[in-house]
């Protein structure tokens, strides 16, 4: 049972991983945007790297339930 519950733990990090990757993205064509008010863009930069960060944290929790799911 335990196995399976990191299973599904690790398929939903990798749900949030992806999604946060995406939102990344799009933060950083929004920075990178001159037609954005200078606000516009640093708020974008400051929303990229959050989204970096959590992007890695679900990574970190996706890798140590998949592992926790094979033993």
């Amino acid at each position: 049972m335990e196995t399976i519950k990191n299973a599904v733990n690790a398929a939903g990090d990798k749900v949030n991983e992806v999604m946060s990757k995406s939102s990344a993205e799009c933060n950083k064509e929004k920075a990178k945007d001159s037609s954005n008010t200078v606000g516009e863009r640093i708020g974008a930069g400051i929303d990229y790297c959050k989204d970096k960060v959590d992007e890695a944290s679900h990574a970190a929790s996706k890798e140590i339930n998949k592992q926790k799911a094979t033993h």
